[in-house]
């Protein structure tokens, strides 16, 4: 789980009256290929919303620069008047589920701090304040809502209640116990063979039926990380100087002081949104 952004258009699309497009993350106005197919398709997206109050999705490419610098701007052009919803967690804990996600996607192959040298836009897509400011520039703070993963699940149930009164949802919203969401920890990596043999039909119902659950888990073994990443302590003090320096200009935003040291105590008990009169915008 990165973010649990996942996790929270989830429980959004649980809600009566709340359609969230599937796709979820389409990411439209980011990429340009997709964007591309133009406004009918991405309307399509939402095709069977029916008398839906809400509609929305969930892509997490729209706050990932510099990889996709036009996604504020093509919003602002057709959305001028969307409510928005930025999902953070610890920045560190977020680049390490990252970095666990590309090596799922065969994008990237090496150990973590010597992929970091190579590709920064890992690091940077865990500054929130750089990644935040063309959104608030262009909608003020009046429409986005911060949301933190640790207090999603600190408290779930409030969260979800405060993220449905921001979007002016009618009804009662009510947290469905579903289980995490996108564990980047429970990843396999890609492969063309297996995924092309364990998609093939009629073979699930072989596979489940016929073969051992450990013997299945031993299987999987073979395409999961042997361990979870770590970072050496000079590289994880450098990430948090950093981080920090990105992290005091979020929390003046927000009215508070936040550190890589002091963030998950912060984020999860705290419900936290944008300060006019700090947010600079």
């Amino acid at each position: 789980m990165k973010c649990a952004t996942t996790t929270l258009a989830v429980q959004l699309a649980a809600q009566g009256g709340i359609f969230v497009s599937d796709p979820k993350e389409p990411n439209f106005f980011s990429n340009d290929e997709i964007y591309a197919q133009g406004m009918e398709w991405y309307e399509s997206l939402f095709q069977d919303a029916g008398g839906a109050q809400l509609v929305g999705e969930a892509s997490t490419h729209y706050t990932k620069l510099p990889t996709y610098p036009k996604t504020v701007e093509r919003f602002k052009k057709v959305l001028p008047d969307v409510r928005l919803i930025y999902v953070m967690r610890h920045p560190i804990d977020r680049l390490l589920s990252q970095y666990v996600h590309e090596w799922s996607q065969r994008l990237i192959t090496g150990p973590i701090e010597e992929e970091l040298l190579m590709n920064s836009w890992m690091i940077d897509y865990g500054r929130y304040a750089m990644q935040l400011a063309p959104w608030l520039e262009a909608y003020g703070p009046d429409r986005i809502l911060p949301v933190f993963n640790e207090r999603i699940r600190s408290a779930p149930q409030e969260e979800l209640t405060r993220v449905c009164e921001f979007l002016g949802y009618e009804g009662t919203p009510s947290w469905v116990e579903s289980g995490d969401q996108n564990v980047s920890s429970q990843r396999m990596r890609k492969s063309p063979v297996r995924d092309a043999i364990l998609g093939a039909p009629g073979l699930k119902q072989i596979r489940t039926g016929l073969v051992p659950q450990g013997v299945r888990d031993w299987a999987k073994g073979f395409w999961k990380m042997s361990s979870k990443p770590e970072l050496a302590e000079p590289k994880r003090a450098e990430l948090e100087r950093l981080y920090d320096e990105d992290l005091a200009v979020l929390g003046g935003w927000l009215g508070t002081k936040l550190t890589c040291a002091n963030f998950k105590d912060v984020a999860s008990s705290t419900p936290m949104a944008f300060q006019r009169a700090r947010s600079g915008v």
